[in-house]
């Protein structure tokens, strides 16, 4: 095992190219560092109709090659760039049938889609003649790799010492198909049913990545402890349990470069942990844009989230509307985000029955998330549950002051203020009253400026560069290699 490794890095959206939610910028930012530290690392995601190949620099690897998916084959093509500012090799395959359409996620044929993706790979791995020691797969999109590897592809020489890493990003995302899918990918049909993780008749993507692969993880010691109960797990539980020995949490890192204070170009004031007076600039000119009153003492507080049940919206909405109320004090609040109906309709009402205190923006907007983030003095997120999160991180990095249930990477990321220490306010409970008294705490402590500042201070100042998380990375590829080719018996004892 050499200190060089070649890494691919799979994922089915990635920065800038395609994104969709905070899966992207770990599948951009983690091969950059790697890149770093002097590894051969390379991504490889679909090429979907909205990646514009000028703007990105793709160019053509050869010519059309055959993919062969059940009883027919299809002509496909691959392109390749980099990963802006970083060197790293980027991977990108097209296919008229799977990815020549609208988005990138939410279609009936999504198991076929990303079915061919993973054929594609193994088939333009071989084309390029390069071998990677380890392929860290990402969520259920990318399952099939481990899988074929695992068992055809143990008697293929090119195929038979390449390792595997499945992360798991969100459990509530398994990409569930009928086990025709196993003839559609070149899959030996005779696999035996996943006990509980699969019924009859049914193909579970994520299950096959987490009994498949060398080392599986998640993106939270936090989180990869939780999904071992039933609470958490619900039927993959019992299979995370026996793989328990190879199931590591690794917390996921955050862009320093991309979130940045001190150089974002979104703001009308940039700052550092030293400079932090100047950011109040930049919630005079948000609050001017939104037509709101500039009350500088009076704290904003912020969210910016997908509105799902994850991401706790059912306590969000009540807290919010005993917040506007007046009930811990003034206090004023502007939320982005898109997702359920549901939520839109209710936090619509909020925004219009407290149009003088809040502002609520139904979209995507990267440039108006920099500036909430730079903005806010309180950051609100409840979430049900949390694989790891980054916008608790973006929130610390700018200086906003995160409340969060203590669940998952929140409580790997945040700690809960008292005597002078603490980078945060955190609530156990998934409950209003909770909830409340979370933020009920943050807005008594807003009032003590010296405190505050303090609490600020240290989230500006905690690292969770990429920088420091991708060691811990490397760390898990070498333990993949290990067991692949026999050299360990397992990561951790049985």
């Amino acid at each position: 095992m050499t200190d060089r490794l070649k890494i691919l890095v799979l994922s089915s959206e990635v920065a800038p190219f395609a994104q969709v939610g905070g899966l992207a910028d770990v599948a951009s930012a983690l091969p950059k560092a790697l890149h770093k530290l002097g590894h051969d690392v390379r991504v490889a995601l679909p090429r979907y109709r909205q990646i514009d190949g000028e703007k990105h620099g793709l160019r053509r690897i050869g010519g059309l090659f055959q993919v062969a998916l059940g009883a027919e084959s299809r002509r496909t093509a691959a392109f390749e760039t980099t990963l802006p500012d970083s060197g790293v090799p980027a991977y990108l395959v097209w296919d008229d049938r799977a990815f020549h359409r609208d988005g990138v996620y939410g279609f009936d044929d999504d198991p076929q889609r990303f079915a061919f993706f993973g054929c594609a790979i193994l088939v333009l791995l071989e084309r390029l003649g390069w071998q990677p020691d380890v392929i860290h797969c990402n969520d259920w999109h990318t399952a099939l790799i481990p899988t074929w590897l695992d068992t055809i592809g143990r008697e293929r020489s090119f195929f038979k010492d390449i390792a595997t890493v499945y992360s798991i990003h969100n459990l509530g995302y398994q990409g569930v198909a009928g086990r025709l899918i196993l003839r559609f990918a070149g899959l030996d049909e005779s696999l035996e049913l996943l006990d509980g993780a699969e019924n009859p008749g049914e193909f579970n993507f994520m299950a096959r990545g987490i009994k498949h692969a060398d080392v599986v993880s998640t993106v939270s010691p936090s989180y990869a402890a939780q999904i071992l109960t039933d609470e958490w797990g619900g039927k993959l539980a019992p299979l995370l349990r026996g793989r328990q020995s190879r199931l590591f949490g690794v917390l996921r890192g955050l862009d320093h470069e991309r979130w940045n204070p001190a150089t974002d170009t979104e703001l009308v004031a940039r700052y550092d942990a030293e400079t932090i007076e100047k950011r109040v600039d930049n919630k005079r000119t948000l609050l001017d844009e939104m037509a709101m009153p500039v009350l500088e003492d009076v704290p904003l507080v912020g969210m910016v989230s997908r509105l799902v049940d994850q991401k706790g919206c059912d306590i969000a909405g009540p807290v919010v509307r005993r917040l506007l109320r007046g009930d811990g004090g003034e206090a004023q609040f502007v939320l982005l985000g898109v997702g359920l109906p549901k939520y839109h309709a209710m936090f619509s009402a909020i925004g219009a029955d407290f149009y003088e205190r809040a502002r609520v923006f139904f979209k995507f907007d990267d440039s108006l998330a920099h500036r909430i983030y730079a903005a806010s003095d309180i950051f609100l997120m409840p979430s049900l549950y949390e694989p790891c999160g980054t916008g608790q991180m973006a929130a610390m990095r700018y200086g906003s002051v995160p409340v969060v249930r203590a669940v998952g990477g929140l409580a790997d990321t945040v700690t809960d203020f008292g005597g002078g220490t603490g980078t945060g306010f955190t609530f156990d409970d998934f409950d209003v009253n909770a909830c409340w008294g979370a933020l009920g705490r943050a807005m008594s402590t807003h009032r003590d400026q010296e405190a505050w500042q303090g609490l600020q201070q240290r989230g500006m100042r905690t690292d969770f560069s990429w920088d420091a998380a991708a060691p811990n990375h490397v760390m898990l590829y070498r333990q993949a290699i290990g067991l692949r080719q026999g050299l360990l018996r397992h990561p951790k004892a049985e």
